[in-house]
């Protein structure tokens, strides 16, 4: 079937497009859904790719093409996909049921290997996602301290609760003076009471993050987070940025709320301990399940306690119908078992060399192009030199173009490299990807060299 015209004006060259199957799928889609997906984070350009499968470090759509998969599911398959350990674990635990209102032993198991590994996560909850961690996680640090409002980093991304989503989506219309970022609306309709709880930080910024918590200090429950928040750039954090915003949390009685949901996967520890950082609770997600939808609010016992109903009703009630189903527990501890010191150390490796093949072409091109990221992780950014934050990753309409064109190319080489955002690398891959990987870009710089002069 092919698209409606509604669509099809604009439709891209065959060779990045997507296929007819596909095509047909949007169509049938765009009856049953209000835009003919189910969550907005889902590329079209101008319609989705459908999948058919995965094969490690590959994908295969449904009109049989092949392709190099650098978004991982946002960055949750880090072994990539159909990971046979995994496979086998929930085949085992399917036959003896996937959820009661029990809880099971594989609850256990999995708590127990993330509380070995991250430093200050003494006590554990499993939710189903990364927007209920982050949530709880703050009604813990309310819960604990009494106080009502946050803090958070301009432009981060912490899922879809209403005071995370802040000024996650600011523009140079509306994001306000530089040293004190305005509390901007995600979605139309946001109750002005959210913005008024939200103190709004600029990554980088240790002046301006100590002068922003200590005027509200006494209504601030907790700093919430990502120490390289991907949206906001993937830039690595100043150490002086760190020191300030924990120095000034503690002098105050501010909880600080470290999301590792994306960025767990920095290091065995976690990237908190990779960068200095000591959280009191944590918001935990992705690669903790396996491949299956999972989250974890975790942290100080003392602080972890507001869960705590063995007395009666805890400061702060939570459950969840599917919260520690065992198939996410067994999914999620095989795969941690296996995501060891050597995987993550062949993640890093690959990672340092892709990034410095990158840079290493940039500069011998010229190219007005910059990476960013860390261990398994990178983002190119349409800028000369690397961002420092939110505002200066922030794309202008020539830059949005680039990186739009940059995708298409990637795409069109059989590679997906998500738009705008984080690209990752998984175990399965090895020197093979990153040759295709760094052979693409340096095509995209030879056949675009007249829009890239644009930003020279």
């Amino acid at each position: 079937m092919l698209p409606s015209p509604a669509f099809s004006q604009d439709f891209p060259p065959a060779e990045f497009s997507a296929g007819l199957r596909s095509q047909g799928l949007f169509e049938r889609a765009r009856a049953v859904f209000p835009d003919g997906t189910t969550r907005i984070t889902v590329d079209r350009d101008p319609l989705p790719r459908y999948v058919s499968r995965g094969e490690g470090a590959y994908l295969v759509d449904v009109d049989g093409r092949r392709l190099l998969d650098l978004n991982a599911n946002f960055t949750t398959l880090i072994h990539g996909h159909g990971f046979e350990p995994v496979i086998a674990a929930v085949e085992r635990e399917l036959r003896k049921g996937s959820c009661f209102a029990n809880p099971t032993e594989a609850e256990v198991e999995l708590a127990s290997l993330l509380c070995e590994r991250v430093p200050r996560l003494e006590r554990i909850r499993f939710v189903n996602t990364g927007t209920e961690a982050v949530m709880f996680a703050i009604k813990a640090a309310r819960a604990f301290t009494g106080r009502p409002c946050i803090a958070k980093i301009e432009g981060a991304y912490h899922g879809a609760y209403d005071w995370v989503e802040v000024a996650q989506a600011s523009t140079p219309q509306d994001w306000g003076p530089a040293d004190r970022p305005a509390s901007t609306a995600y979605y139309h309709g946001m109750p002005a009471s959210v913005l008024e709880d939200v103190v709004v930080l600029r990554f980088n910024d240790a002046a301006g993050t100590r002068r922003l918590l200590e005027e509200r200090a006494g209504d601030i429950a907790a700093v919430l987070i990502d120490p390289m928040p991907s949206r906001a750039g993937l830039v690595a954090p100043e150490p002086e940025f760190l020191s300030t915003l924990q120095e000034t949390a503690r002098k105050h009685g501010i909880l600080i709320i470290g999301d590792e949901v994306l960025n767990l996967r920095q290091g065995y520890h976690g990237v908190s301990a990779r960068y200095g950082l000591e959280p009191d609770l944590f918001a935990l997600g992705k690669i903790i399940g396996g491949g299956f939808p999972i989250g974890a609010i975790g942290g100080l016992s003392e602080i972890m306690a507001v869960f705590d109903s063995s007395r009666g009703r805890p400061l702060l009630p939570q459950g969840g119908t599917f919260s520690a189903n065992p198939i996410s527990m067994v999914a999620g501890h095989s795969a941690m078992v296996s995501l060891d010191r050597d995987a993550l150390a062949h993640l890093e490796v690959l990672g340092s060399d892709l990034r410095k093949r990158l840079n290493d072409v940039i500069t011998r091109t010229g190219a007005p192009l910059s990476i960013t990221g860390a261990a398994s992780l990178f983002r190119i950014h349409p800028r000369p030199t690397p961002p420092r934050d939110f505002r200066e990753a922030y794309h202008a309409p020539t830059q949005a173009r680039i990186s739009k064109e940059l995708t298409r190319f990637f795409v069109s080489h059989d590679i997906i490299l998500p738009g705008g955002a984080a690209a990752c690398l998984s175990t399965p891959m090895g020197e093979r990807e990153i040759d295709a990987i760094v052979g693409v870009f340096e095509a995209f710089l030879a056949a675009k060299s007249a829009l890239l002069e644009e930003i020279a």
